[in-house]
């Protein structure tokens, strides 16, 4: 796949994995990822992301796997990721946040 991650994908509010992991994605996570509140992975790892990662993604309830290694993404890593309770994998490794991992 390549392009950017489609927005209406947020729209998908019973979805519970979402894995476009290995591909040519370009682009920003869009901010409606958010609205995914039943998913409990997801994995965008090795493609060509960049930007930040949307606040709303670390308010995902059941959020338990986020995996975003190997992109180009930058800037800091959300306050809402350390006060996930459900996370508990998380490879944010290969891009250039800079910061600390919240607590």
């Amino acid at each position: 796949l390549s392009g950017s991650i489609p927005s209406e994908l947020g729209n998908l509010t019973s979805l519970v994995s979402l894995d476009l992991s290995n591909n040519l994605l370009t682009g920003t996570i869009p901010e409606e990822l958010g609205e995914l509140q039943n998913v409990k992975l997801l994995s965008l790892f090795r493609n060509q992301l960049h930007g930040g990662i949307p606040p709303s993604i670390g308010d995902l309830p059941n959020l338990q796997v986020l995996y975003l290694w190997e992109n180009n993404m930058t800037g800091s890593v959300p306050q809402q990721l350390g006060r996930n309770r459900q996370l508990s994998m998380l490879d944010l490794s290969s891009n250039s946040f800079t910061g600390l991992i919240p607590p």
